[in-house]
């Protein structure tokens, strides 16, 4: 596809001898409205050699620069030079790019030979799959799609959290209260009974805490009853997540938890001695972080057990071995911030400058209206319970508004988890939000189903007006201002989808596919797309295909499917 800065930077690099190519391109801008042109270049730097006004420079730059084949105009505005870029062109260039690369529009191979690994969801076993986790498992899911679209190879992994005190406090809870037929009949509400009930009764019986710890460190010391109930409660946990995941057809290349690297600390603890990087705290081992403006860390306890830093220490070292990734990211809440910061600094003063490719992704937290939420406390909205809930509303409006649609049940899955997707992912990740049932399920707006909806337009009309992707294009045809509106969006795609790897953020891709299906409706709703005109039509439908391609591909990208009918 074509460049069409580098072209600007081209032509300007002949004009102006006392900038480097670099330079240019570092003054190029985009205008705040495309009336204005598609690129602006001011001419400030060079009032000294021209010895001229801004004004007049731009004036004598654009006047040289007529006739040009990817421009149609070059003009200045003031001390600006500005470039439109010819417009049947740019619709021959986007038209004919997606009609060749079809849903691969976008992708590249920039990450060929580098492996990321991409570390989400991570729930804790045992424990409910709840609303709170719906933002690392969204987030991590689709980092990893848009790397892998991008040529990465991309490995994901669920660091399952399958280790720690909080297996000391169940297996202590299960051998005082504990009935293993009753737990496995509901796995989760149960163990979320017995882990409530442990704390609750802690709070008065402090000693039980003490018979938690104990419990913990039976189990690192591979206590046989300990290994069994730890099995079976990872087990029956896992394949109650399993269902979540199924629903959000989400796999993992590795559920790789804490538990797997427990056998891997003693060599990361003896090579920290080795190099110094840790001394003894009141009978604790710790790595001082005071002069990096951190507290210190605790690496392992007096008696003897290890923690997260620890084992996420032990991960990463495995990890760079295994894989030998380029990336190693970590899609995981902004709490943890601290956490994070102090074993990455461990891990480089370790000696190791891979430290900086273990990149931790944070995000906002979610919280309920009538407080936050708490497992220990109990008060917790499952994750499968608000996406059973937005498929079942879904289902009503699909009832009311369209009866006789073929394979409701998938369409209301798609419709309905896609809603609570495109929500998650449409703002940045870092804000905190609020849990709200209405606004969740709302059908209105820039919303999951509106861009679903529209992609469901785009395959009626192709499929009405017969569209052939061999019809030759008169692109002559695409150059009024709503259809070169969409083109534009089209064009800016391939790029947003760096934009988004680079800075980590999915919902770049969210608000493009909104602004595309915005701009598309706006074209549908002024223009007759399925017309006598043969050319016309063809030309239109053209654009109709690209449109829904590029679509169901930022929706995929999301972890959303795109249903033809709706």
């Amino acid at each position: 596809m074509i460049n069409f800065k580098d072209k600007v930077i081209e032509l300007l690099d002949e004009k102006i001898s006392s900038l480097t190519a670099g330079e240019i391109e570092g003054l190029i801008e985009v205008p705040p409205s495309y009336d204005m042109g598609d690129y602006a270049f001011p001419t400030f730097r060079l009032a000294k050699e021209y010895r001229k006004a801004p004004n007049a420079i731009a004036e004598e730059i654009a006047s040289s620069m007529e006739g040009n084949e990817f421009f149609g105009k070059v003009q200045n505005q003031g001390p600006y030079v500005n470039f439109f870029i010819a417009r049947e062109k740019l619709a021959e260039d986007v038209i004919s790019e997606v009609m060749d690369k079809k849903e691969m529009y976008g992708s590249s191979d920039m990450g060929e030979g580098k492996k990321v690994i991409v570390e989400f969801s991570s729930p804790n076993i045992a424990k409910p799959f709840h609303i709170g986790h719906i933002r690392t498992t969204v987030i991590g899911n689709s980092l990893a799609k848009i790397y892998k679209f991008l040529g990465f190879d991309t490995v994901t992994i669920n660091h399952l959290g399958d280790y720690g005190t909080q297996f000391g406090m169940l297996i202590s809870a299960y051998k005082k209260w504990g009935d293993r037929q009753v737990i496995e009949s509901n796995p989760i509400s149960e163990l979320l009974k017995l882990y409530v009930r442990f704390n609750q009764e802690a709070e008065d019986k402090p000693e039980l805490q003490d018979e938690a710890r104990y419990w913990f460190k039976e189990l690192e010391h591979k206590n046989a009853e300990a290994m069994e109930l730890w099995q079976w409660i990872r087990d029956i946990s896992l394949k109650e997540f399993n269902r979540v995941y199924d629903m959000l057809n989400i796999k993992f290349d590795s559920y790789a938890g804490e538990s797997f690297y427990s056998d891997k600390m003693p060599e990361v603890l003896e090579e920290m001695k080795e190099k110094g990087i840790m001394k003894e705290s009141e009978g604790a081992l710790i790595v001082d972080l005071e002069e990096y403006g951190m507290p210190p860390a605790l690496i392992m306890k007096k008696d003897g057990s290890t923690l997260y830093t620890t084992r996420d220490i032990a991960a990463a070292l495995y990890r760079k071995k295994h894989y030998d990734f380029h990336k190693n990211l970590y899609v995981v809440a902004s709490q943890q911030n601290l956490h994070f910061k102090a074993w990455i600094k461990i891990v480089e003063l370790m000696g190791y400058e891979w430290a900086k490719d273990c990149i931790h992704i944070p995000f906002g937290m979610v919280s309920l209206e009538e407080g936050t939420l708490s497992t220990r406390k109990g008060r917790v909205v499952f994750l499968e319970d608000v996406l059973n809930k937005a498929i079942e509303s879904t289902r009503s409006i699909i009832d009311e508004r369209n009866p006789n649609l073929e394979n409701k049940d998938l369409v209301a899955k798609q419709i309905g988890i896609g809603a609570i997707l495109f929500q998650e992912l449409f703002n940045q990740r870092i804000k905190d939000y609020t849990f709200n049932w209405d606004r969740t399920l709302s059908f209105e707006g820039e919303t999951g189903p509106y861009v679903q909806y529209t992609h469901a337009r785009t395959n009626s009309l192709l499929e009405k007006g017969g569209f052939n992707p061999e019809d030759q294009i008169s692109f002559n045809l695409l150059t009024g201002e709503d259809e070169i509106n969409i083109i534009r969006m089209l064009y800016d795609f391939p790029g947003i989808v760096v934009d988004a790897m680079d800075k980590n953020e999915p919902f770049y891709i969210t608000r493009q596919i909104v602004e595309i299906a915005k701009a598309f409706n706006k074209f549908y709703n002024s223009t007759q797309i399925i017309t006598g005109d043969e050319e016309a039509k063809k030309a239109r439908l053209a654009l109709v295909y690209s449109t829904k391609t590029v679509i169901k591909t930022g929706l995929g990208l999301l972890g959303i499917e795109a249903p033809n009918k709706m």
